[in-house]
């Protein structure tokens, strides 16, 4: 005999919308109970565990915050939805960084309702038994907006799905309930992801004490093998475990996240991660980089079009928020999108919906945000370059892609990773071995491209320096091995002087190698050159040398980069991961050659 389905309970204090909503949910076959405030809802907790909560954000006796925070606390399994008249972005950031696993505002569409659930069912499901107790199944997360295997849709988007990624084994441990009470025999298993990682990145078992009271214990880590997507993710120290054990805490939720960190660090690896764990992993993983579309066609590549909304516009298109239906959605270098579209973008976060160019209605959408950018937001907000509701909105979850020299005793694996891969591609019969030399060699350079520059320095090395073994001659970085100069007078770019920079290059490298940071060694050698080391201001403008506070990377490390490349823009653009005309601006901005 097939079991009931999961029970979820409304908090609600309308009653003609506790109807509503019990009514949409129970059509679909769903067991719903409902309460008008946050007592009996403690109550009916005490008495037995729900799959899902449905709450209001304002209620007679308390707010459902109060209840996001006492089911947090006691460590309860249920999955929180609050709906609220009140669908500022404040209330939506507030409840999601609570542990709301998704929000909805007033008035809320059955299908909406439904999928929400269906979602949170889901999320919440350790395998196929909790979603095949629900009637919406674990296929329908999106049904309101899924298309059918044979539409053009399905074809659109199934070129970006992604596989799926297993999850963490399931606790089987009851947590404490909200308050002491008899707790339900048939009740399901407590699903909730771990606090932390293990050192290695590994899933800590969950074991229950005498008491009663649920304990965290580490398990060897060659026992819990990390999921593919976050083993790309090498490294095991601090900074990248804090990164695996963020991604693993948040990524079965709906909260937006937001990662930052400087160009080359691996954002969009982040963002891949995120979606491999979580339960959109079957759906299909959209990135698109903001700064790379034109301003004209951000509209229409975003959100789609309709046959003759404009000129050349012969058949409808689908964009990419409705190609990513059911999945995720990374908005590479987010920062770069035009104040006009950030409006845009605002109302299709908030509304879970978005209006196609030339379309006179909104469509429901079904996806979930990952951003990206390399700028400093907050500072952006600030001076009015960014809107401050849409950060709020995006910036629910924050997570630092650490540089690479923030964790230099990672770069021996980093590499040796990078070699297999080239090997690997290149067809080549064995992975060359790094010696101590280019290794210590390798740790005393700053990488201002971090590891899109260690990744381009391999490849270079491995075909000039055929072999099994690659030295610190096969790595000739500002500092160390001056590169030969070009004959002519033109091998340096006119008023640089090839000595002095190459001097400034290895001042940098002995501060890093002292302790001193990249940054840091930059501004010294930018306060103590001389006045001949620094291109002239034009009309005796002296102020007009300093760094911008906006700037990507110092003046030093970009001059450095470009003398190891012999001046060539067009690799040192490849090596950052920029465009030839963002490397030839910011070269003017900071008066570099």
């Amino acid at each position: 005999m097939t079991s009931p389905p999961p029970p979820l309970l409304i908090v609600e204090d309308e009653p003609d919308l506790r109807q509503l909503y019990t009514l949409a949910l129970v059509k679909a076959g769903v067991d719903a109970e409902a309460v008008p405030d946050l007592a009996q809802a403690h109550a009916r907790l005490r008495e037995r565990r729900y799959a899902v909560v449905l709450t209001d954000m304002r209620l007679p006796d308390g707010t459902g915050l109060e209840l996001l925070r006492a089911l947090a606390r006691e460590g309860r399994s249920e999955r929180a939805i609050v709906i609220t008249a009140y669908g500022s972005a404040d209330n939506a950031v507030e409840a999601l960084k609570a542990g709301a696993f998704d929000y909805l505002t007033k008035p809320v569409a059955p299908a909406r309702l439904r999928q929400a659930v269906a979602a949170a069912l889901a999320a919440g499901a350790p395998g196929p038994d909790l979603a095949a107790h629900s009637p919406l199944g674990a296929g329908s997360v999106s049904s309101p907006i899924q298309p059918s295997p044979s539409s053009p849709h399905a074809a659109s988007t199934a070129a970006h799905t992604a596989r799926s990624q297993p999850s963490p084994p399931p606790s089987t441990t009851t947590p404490p309930l909200l308050h002491p009470a008899a707790t339900d025999p048939g009740a399901d298993s407590a699903i909730a992801l771990p606090p932390e990682t293990s050192a290695a990145g590994a899933t800590p078992r969950r074991m229950s004490s005498a008491s009663g009271a649920t304990v965290w214990s580490a398990p060897p880590a060659e026992s819990v093998p990390l999921p593919p997507a976050l083993a790309r993710l090498i490294g095991d120290s601090p900074a990248m475990q804090a990164v695996r054990a963020t991604i693993l805490r948040v990524a079965r939720t709906m909260a937006p996240v937001l990662v930052t960190g400087e160009s080359g660090t691996g954002k969009e690896l982040i963002a891949r991660a995120l979606h491999a764990c979580s339960h959109r992993a079957s759906g299909p993983f959209v990135a698109v980089n903001c700064g790379a579309i034109p301003a004209d066609l951000l509209e229409s590549e975003l959100f789609g079009h309709r046959r003759g909304a404009f000129t050349g516009a012969h058949s409808d298109k689908l964009g990419l928020f409705q190609a990513a239906a059911g999945g995720t959605l990374f908005l590479d270098e987010v920062s770069d999108l035009p104040l006009p579209m950030q409006v845009k973008l605002l109302r299709a976060l908030q509304e879970r919906a978005v209006r196609p160019v030339g379309a006179t209605a909104e469509e429901p959408v079904d996806v979930r945000i990952v951003s990206a950018t390399h700028k400093d937001l907050e500072r952006l907000v600030q001076t009015g370059q960014f809107r401050h509701d849409l950060y709020y909105r995006l910036n629910v979850i924050p997570i630092r892609a650490p540089a690479l020299r923030e964790h230099p005793e990672d770069l021996e694996a980093i590499a040796a990773a990078v070699l297999a891969q080239l090997t690997q591609r290149d067809g080549l019969p064995h992975v060359p071995a790094l010696t101590d030399a280019a290794l210590a060699r390798l740790r005393a350079y700053p990488f201002p491209g971090n590891v899109r520059e260690l990744e381009n320095l391999l490849e270079r090395a491995l075909a000039l320096h055929p072999g099994a073994v690659l030295d610190a001659d096969a790595f000739p970085l500002p500092g160390f091995d001056a590169a030969p100069p070009l004959a002519g007078p033109s091998a340096a770019p006119h008023g640089t002087s090839p000595n002095r920079t190459g001097a400034g290059a290895h001042m940098a490298s002995a501060l890093h190698g002292m302790g001193v940071s990249a940054e840091s060694a930059a501004a010294a050698i930018t306060v103590g050159a001389a006045p001949s080391d620094t291109a002239p201001a034009p009309d005796g403008d002296t102020t007009a040398t300093t760094e911008p506070p906006d700037a990507p990377l110092p003046r030093a490390q970009l001059e450095a980069l470009l003398q190891r490349n012999r001046w060539n823009q067009s690799r040192t653009a490849r090596e950052l991961g920029w465009t030839l005309a963002k490397l030839r601006y910011w070269m003017q901005r900071l008066r570099v050659g």
